[in-house]
């Protein structure tokens, strides 16, 4: 599945999930599931709906195990967002030894239907992992601000 066509499904999924509410989709049972599995603005593969479902509770539960989803996030970054540190935009990766952790204990928790290279993906766009490439017009400025 391309990423285009999920970016394009994503004010339809912003509905039919609740607005991506963990505690509401936690909840949610086989009617909804029917009806996510009829409406042509997710992607209507079952296993994939009913891992969404799984990972809301999980995601609950992690929640409350440690606080909150960021400090959970942060224990495993030390605290400090890391510097990638790519010259160019051909050094780029799509994992690192970070998000291949992350993905193995959070399918230790039971997590379904994720990998290293999405949580790879997520802790760039959280800013636990700044990829900014040294060439880059906010490099400077992201640099500092995490200083």
């Amino acid at each position: 599945m391309s990423w285009i066509t999920i970016l394009k499904k994503r004010e339809d999924y912003r509905k039919l999930y609740d607005g991506f509410d963990p505690h509401k989709v936690a909840l949610y049972d086989e009617n909804k599931i029917e009806e996510l599995m009829s409406d042509k603005g997710v992607v209507r593969y079952r296993r994939k709906i009913e891992a969404s479902i799984n990972n809301a509770i999980r995601f609950i539960e992690l929640q409350r195990e440690f606080g909150s989803f960021s400090d959970y996030l942060w224990e495993f970054a030390g605290g400090r967002p890391i510097d990638g540190s790519v010259g160019s935009i051909e050094d780029l990766q799509a994992t690192s030894d970070l998000s291949d952790r992350l993905d193995k204990d959070l399918k230790k928790r039971g997590f379904k239907f994720l990998g290293s290279t999405t949580i790879y993906s997520y802790l760039q766009a959280v800013g636990v992992i700044n990829d900014h490439t040294s060439e880059c017009f906010r490099y400077e400025e992201i640099k500092k601000s995490q200083a």
